[in-house]
């Protein structure tokens, strides 16, 4: 397939700069895929929108506030950082632009400093020396690592705003968007409603992001991202899947995280690993049978999974829907629910 065929309707002014409040009034754009009707609604009204019985999965990775300012020495030109992948032993691989050698030091205060150990084709990587330990590094220095289309710098509120609710296991450089719109509120009325909540961990990592540029979207690589998945989220979607009900995947991590256990195992089963699946259309999927999702940037694998699930035409609709009736776009934005 053509990387021009996801070239979707894009208004920046769509763009949302921060999330509503309370997080489930955002709208809910509703794709039915057998009748292709949309309907406007809101995510509080999604237990109404699921059946009992049905098994709604998120992704509890937390994000790190790992965008950092420093300064290069000896030159002392500003720099940023952005700690993406923890190596262990105070190695860390990062992104930063710029020219760097081997050796060469990145100042961030009087107590920490970032020592670079590796900078190549494959990835840049460095010794991280603080007098603090790195969380505490973080929570002082770091902060959230906004999409850039946001064209904003972060802010304090965004610790709270770019993290969902069930955030437990840190380790992502980005959020999993569409739980972004869920409250302790909406979690208690979906138990009410009989619809059960089970959680997967994917560190949203570069992959997700990484521009396609190949014409032939066949030939994009995806990086690899880390995931786990638990035996009693494994014996939950099995025992969904033979009670009938619905696997509901909260966003396209989710997505990839149970079908790349699908399409390596054969079943669904407890797992680590990283997943590198890129999921075009044509793609069978085996486990997920509805998604809720954000609004995607054009020509992007996000925009290539939502499309794979849904079909490319119906999702233009979609797309030229939601922009028509003016839904907020992309992290902070409004969702979709594809059933």
């Amino acid at each position: 397939m053509q990387l021009s065929e996801f070239d979707f309707p894009f208004d920046p002014s769509l763009v949302a700069l921060q999330p509503v409040n309370p997080r489930d009034r955002a709208r809910l754009l509703l794709l039915d895929r057998q009748t292709d009707r949309l309907v406007h609604r809101r995510v509080a009204d999604l237990p109404s929108l699921l059946n009992p019985m049905d098994l709604l999965i998120v992704n509890d990775t937390k994000v790190l506030a790992a965008r950092v300012s420093g300064i290069k020495r000896p030159t002392g030109t500003a720099v940023e950082v952005l700690f993406v992948r923890d190596l262990g032993g105070s190695r860390w691989e990062i992104l930063a632009k710029g020219s760097f050698r081997i050796g060469q030091v990145i100042e961030f205060d009087r107590q920490s400093r970032a020592v670079i150990v590796k900078r190549d084709a494959t990835g840049t990587e460095v010794i991280v020396e603080s007098s603090l330990s790195f969380t505490r590094f973080l929570e002082e220095r770091g902060r959230m690592p906004l999409p850039p289309y946001m064209k904003r710098p972060p802010t304090q509120e965004d610790r709270q705003w770019y993290q969902t609710v069930f955030a437990k296991h840190e380790g992502a450089i980005a959020a999993p968007t569409a739980g972004l719109h869920f409250t302790e509120e909406l979690f208690r009325r979906l138990r009410e409603a009989a619809i059960n909540v089970v959680t997967v961990t994917l560190h949203v990592g570069p992959g997700t992001f990484k521009p396609v540029t190949a014409e032939r979207i066949e030939d994009h690589q995806m990086g690899g991202e880390v995931f786990h998945v638990s035996e009693c989220t494994a014996d939950a979607i099995t025992q969904t899947k033979r009670a009938g009900g619905r696997v509901v995947a909260v966003g396209t991590t989710v997505v990839r995280t149970l079908e790349t256990i699908m399409k390596e195992k054969g079943e669904m089963v407890s797992m680590s690993g990283e997943s590198r699946l890129f999921i075009t259309p044509g793609f069978q999927f085996r486990v997920v049978d509805a998604l809720m999702t954000n609004f995607h940037l054009p020509r992007t694998t996000l925009l290539m999974l939502v499309s794979a699930f849904a079909g490319i035409e119906p999702m233009r609709r979609a797309y030229e829907e939601a922009g028509k009736e003016r839904y907020r776009f992309y992290s902070y934005g409004d969702a979709m629910l594809i059933i």
